[in-house]
């Protein structure tokens, strides 16, 4: 009798194991909700939603795509870092997420401390452009403008913290110039009324912009990259346009909430260099002129090395342009 016992122990802590085992090796076994901490229509909501949708092939499991705007991407992080640390809740941020400290006093986590990095994602540059019947149509005439109409030109952006909210603040300190800020609550809605010609001017991403361009409802100004486009050949860059040095692009990384297992974030850090091979991303990104990350960056480690250098280049360029933290 006693042996049968015995065995029978031997039987269910050999099943316990098993289960626990399987638990590690079946990750995901439910599905997966990732963060994208502003509205729906913008770049980054873009550049998420093709990422979410080949992670979801490769990992077997749903990913769903949750927006959470609001307050310059800190809500969503927020929600991400306050959540369970189990891999099911991710974060998909840009380079918001390092320029946050700088610009709220009161950031209720901490972008370093809060989460664990899964890997850089894309890298995507800025252009200027205007409204279809803007009565400028380059960099120079767009200045001289400005310093006889300031009171007059509009200079749209997505929000305190957005990405096209940088872009402008930081031309306006390297132009001397001044002109009326109009924040929306994301780049959707910024974009309509610069397509409705309400507003003059925003500084955004290619893939939200790209398609307007193209169909010539929009008037490209310059690009803030080193080189021309490849998609828009004909825009000139900021520095041939008489700003030198006027170079900016976002980059956009994947981040779980802090003590999430090392064997978890792996999984999902194979999963992201997987997608970014995937030919559906990388025609897609390139169709929007994005950088896809290579594998060396795509990882943990490098994500969390470029998130610290990035967190105090935005502390030093933001005091600079005079931009105090709310």
């Amino acid at each position: 009798m006693m042996k049968k016992y015995t065995l029978l122990v031997f039987f269910i802590i050999c099943n316990l194991l098993s289960v626990c085992a399987d638990g590690q090796s079946t990750f995901p076994n439910k599905p997966i909700h990732v963060i994208i901490p502003f509205p729906p229509g913008g770049s980054t909501d873009v550049l998420g939603r093709l990422l979410g949708a080949s992670m979801s092939n490769n990992l077997n499991q749903s990913v769903i795509v949750e927006n959470t705007g609001g307050a310059g991407g800190t809500i969503g992080a927020n929600k991400v870092a306050k959540s369970p640390a189990d891999g099911y809740t991710l974060l998909f941020h840009n380079m918001a997420h390092a320029s946050a400290p700088a610009l709220y006093s009161k950031l209720p986590y901490n972008p370093i401390q809060d989460f664990e990095p899964i890997g850089i994602v894309t890298e995507v540059p800025m252009i200027l452009v205007a409204r279809k019947k803007f009565p400028s149509n380059n960099l120079n005439e767009l200045l001289v403008y400005a310093k006889a109409n300031g009171d007059k030109l509009n200079f749209a952006n997505a929000g305190v913290g957005a990405t096209s909210q940088l872009c402008e603040a930081l031309l306006k300190s390297a132009t001397n110039n001044k002109w009326t800020s109009i924040p929306y609550k994301g780049t959707g809605p910024a974009l309509n009324d610069l397509l409705g010609g309400q507003v003059d001017l925003i500084c955004d991403q290619p893939a939200s912009t790209i398609a307007h361009i193209k169909a010539g409802n929009l008037k490209p100004i310059a690009v803030a990259t080193k080189n021309r486009l490849k998609i828009l050949p004909q825009v000139p860059t900021f520095s041939e346009s008489g700003l030198p040095g006027f170079e900016l692009t976002v980059w956009h990384g994947l981040y779980a909430p802090k003590g999430t297992s090392k064997e978890v974030v792996d999984r999902l850090a194979v999963s992201l260099r997987d997608a970014l091979k995937d030919p559906t991303i990388v025609d897609r990104y390139q169709e929007m002129s994005a950088s896809i990350a290579s594998t060396s960056q795509a990882n943990p480690e490098a994500l969390q090395s470029f998130l610290k250098s990035d967190i105090d280049r935005w502390r030093t360029a933001l005091k600079a342009a005079g931009i105090q933290p709310e």
